[in-house]
């Protein structure tokens, strides 16, 4: 294609791609398996990139941890051999302590809740330390639903936790709340957890509904404590290395079909969380109501200790007092 074209190309179609040697499959990664939330809002995205860029650019998703763990996926994102993922804040917060403070007990009390915290100044401004801080471009927040516990004993209050082996999500802001209630924090792949409950490995994990009810974690636990007491962000990222490689117009494609997706999740989960709650509840579990009564003094150490390690907690819970 001639220069001239090429100027009458980028002045007429402020969106397109100039020539087919642009084009690009890119590479997105996740932990969570093909049928979760997650993954359906990264085919979303896909389907919406390789139809505004007219086929040019296409989105191949690997659930399920195909790439590695998050710590590994982070890796290969920071030196470009990876283009996108879709992680949990919790990576982010391997790198960024501010981020810890998104997991702070009772921020937000369900997802509609967490959808305006989220999109709000303090969560958004986090996402412009990613660059920096860790290598990558911060798109957005998704969500999953609140978490939970689920158990294979019984519960009656607070201190049945204590000595019991729970799966969690390997970062400090959850480390420290199993820490405070005296379990045995376990981390171990999302894809192990089905086994590990049913050989006893461990008692319990910290979950969500959705993983409950689609890696069927019911099967092996008596209790689930429906205690809601963290939401679970995930923050979608590019790699810096591909970001810097991308023309304008590219950038604007990718950053809108991502945001659009991540942003489908918080309606999603309004509307199927019940649903998966009553197909749960259609099995041999019993479920505990509770919320932060059951865990009493105890939020009071973790909320001091995570004060004391980044400002961002008392920023987003002004946000709270204020938006919610």
């Amino acid at each position: 294609m001639s220069r001239r074209c090429r100027r009458w190309v980028a002045g007429v179609f402020a969106l397109a791609l100039c020539t087919g040697a642009d084009a690009k499959d890119f590479k997105l990664g996740l932990i969570v398996p093909g049928s979760h939330a997650w993954s359906q809002a990264a085919e979303r995205m896909g389907e919406a990139l390789e139809k505004r860029s007219d086929g040019e650019h296409t989105v191949s998703i690997f659930p399920s941890g195909q790439l590695g763990d998050e710590s590994q996926m982070m890796r290969q994102l920071q030196t470009g051999a990876l283009d996108m993922a879709f992680l949990t804040v919790a990576e982010m917060s391997n790198r960024v302590t501010d981020f810890g403070a998104l997991y702070a007990p009772y921020l937000a009390d369900n997802v509609a809740e967490a959808d305006t915290l989220l999109h709000a100044d303090t969560a958004q401004g986090l996402l412009e330390q990613l660059p920096r801080k860790a290598g990558v471009v911060g798109i957005g927040y998704g969500i999953a639903t609140m978490r939970l516990m689920l158990t294979t004993y019984g519960i009656d209050d607070v201190g049945d936790i204590d000595g019991h082996k729970m799966r969690i999500t390997p970062f400090d802001p959850i480390k420290d709340f199993y820490n405070i209630l005296g379990a045995a924090s376990t981390p171990m792949p999302l894809t192990d957890v089905y086994d590990a409950m049913a050989n006893g490995q461990v008692d319990g994990v910290d979950a969500d509904i959705e993983l409950v009810w689609k890696l069927n974690l019911y099967d092996h636990a008596d209790t689930l404590l429906y205690s809601n007491h963290m939401m679970f962000p995930m923050v979608g990222v590019v790699s810096g290395r591909v970001w810097a490689n991308l023309g304008e117009a590219d950038r604007k494609l990718v950053r809108e079909a991502m945001s659009a997706s991540l942003d489908s999740l918080f309606d999603q989960y309004v509307e199927v969380t019940e649903e998966m709650r009553r197909k749960v509840e259609g099995t041999d579990v019993e479920i505990m109501e509770v919320g932060p009564e059951f865990f009493g003094e105890k939020l009071d150490v973790w909320e001091q200790r995570w004060r004391e390690r980044t400002p961002v907690l008392e920023e987003l819970r002004a946000d709270a007092e204020r938006l919610l």
